[in-house]
């Protein structure tokens, strides 16, 4: 088969078309003949040599593909060859074939395609686990979300406004600002230009907000602190800003805080399957009946995922980019 390759850590251009060996079906997995394959900022981590993929997983990037179910495992149930499935993997997806532990599949939602369903499985599961679990956002609350144009804000805006959360971001331009807002944002605020602090508290009447949603870290981690609300949540999924923040930990105290955060990657199947089986019960309706929809900026054949991984570094796409796989 055909695959993605990282021919060493560095810029976009070290991603390389080779051949390898199409892998095999283990007993409890689903081959399948990608269609398409969602690129994700991990990705681009693990092409810079900053996210090593686990212990024991290839070292072919990708993170969540649809395709077409090739084989099935013999400990295998509920599926057939033929079958159109979307999952989430733990790398692989840059490539024709990849296999998938069958509790992180999921059949494609009715009435999307194999290129929308790529789009969904890392943000599905990254939002439906930090926003509504670790989060604990419930109707009713507010909820700022940062990186509102990433693929993981616009499925966290339309998610928790579909909820009955009252929804605020962040984003870089007037441009992804107005995006943002279109897809559910209350407000969205320029953080180039605005104080999203002062704005938030403006416009909760200095409550403040319940959760936030941050893949920023860095100098944000007091900011954040500053616009949560009474018994507020913060959860961290991510750290492009920096690792290091020196913070006050008196509103903490104060307002009873919680900072919490988690990664995906690492966990097991048998968590991977529980949250699997929550996003189908929780989130596929949504999409199926429309309040929720797949934001794609771009599609790339697979050959130029360089391409994409340059677009994802310059920041100028709203919504998910998909690399998409010849038959």
């Amino acid at each position: 088969m055909i695959a993605i390759a990282i021919r060493e850590p560095g810029p976009a251009d070290v991603l390389v078309p080779v051949e390898r060996p199409t892998p095999e079906c283990g007993p409890a997995d689903l081959l399948i003949k990608v269609a398409a394959a969602g690129v994700n900022r991990p990705d681009v981590l693990q092409r810079q040599g900053r996210y090593a993929p686990p212990q024991g997983v290839t070292d072919i990037p990708g993170l969540e593909v649809a395709g077409t179910v090739a084989a099935v495992g013999s400990q295998v149930t509920g599926w057939s060859i033929g079958d159109a499935v979307c999952a989430l993997l733990a790398g692989g997806g840059y490539a024709e074939y990849c296999v998938a532990p069958a509790p992180q599949c999921l059949p494609v939602p009715a009435g999307l395609d194999l290129t929308q369903a790529a789009a969904l499985p890392e943000v599905m599961f990254t939002v439906w686990t930090n926003v509504f679990e670790r989060g604990q956002l419930k109707a009713g609350e507010s909820v700022l979300i940062h990186g509102g144009s990433s693929g993981i804000g616009t499925a966290a805006i339309q998610l928790a406004r579909a909820r009955g959360a009252r929804v605020f971001a962040t984003a870089g331009s007037d441009e992804k600002c107005r995006a943002c807002e279109a897809l559910g944002a209350e407000r969205c605020i320029n953080y180039r230009d605005q104080d999203f602090v002062a704005e938030v508290k403006a416009l909760t009447a200095d409550h403040g907000v319940d959760v936030v949603l941050d893949m920023v870290g860095g100098d944000y981690l007091q900011r954040n602190i500053d616009v949560l609300g009474m018994d507020g949540r913060l959860v961290q999924i991510a750290q492009l800003g920096g690792y290091r923040s020196t913070i006050s930990t008196i509103p903490i105290l104060q307002r009873r805080l919680t900072i919490t955060g988690s990664t995906l990657r690492a966990r097991s199947v048998d968590e991977k399957g529980r949250i699997a089986a929550a996003v189908r019960e929780q989130v596929w309706p949504l999409l199926e009946s429309g309040a929720v929809r797949v934001v794609i900026h771009a599609t790339f054949p697979l050959a130029q995922a360089a391409q994409a991984h340059a677009l994802m570094e310059s920041s100028h796409h709203i919504g998910k980019l998909v690399l998409l796989v010849e038959s």
